[in-house]
């Protein structure tokens, strides 16, 4: 019996008042892993090397300040 065989017949046997908890579960595991990409994990490499800039502002000062380049 294959792994998702296993897991349909499991889900056969929980009753209906617990499927909420098991479908939100399901929902979170079919959405898969967000992994950075290669531009995102270069520039955490060069802040964790001390380089970089890091805002310390409010996002609303960060926006205008993009704004104003």
């Amino acid at each position: 019996m294959s792994e998702r065989e296993r897991a349909i017949q499991l889900l056969n046997t929980i009753p209906d008042y617990k499927l909420d908890y098991i479908i939100a579960y399901l929902q979170g595991a079919a959405i898969g892993e967000n992994r950075p990409n290669a531009e995102t994990l270069a520039s955490m490499q060069e802040l964790e090397n001390g380089g970089g800039t890091v805002f310390k502002g409010s996002a609303h000062d960060f926006i205008s300040a993009m704004l104003e380049d």
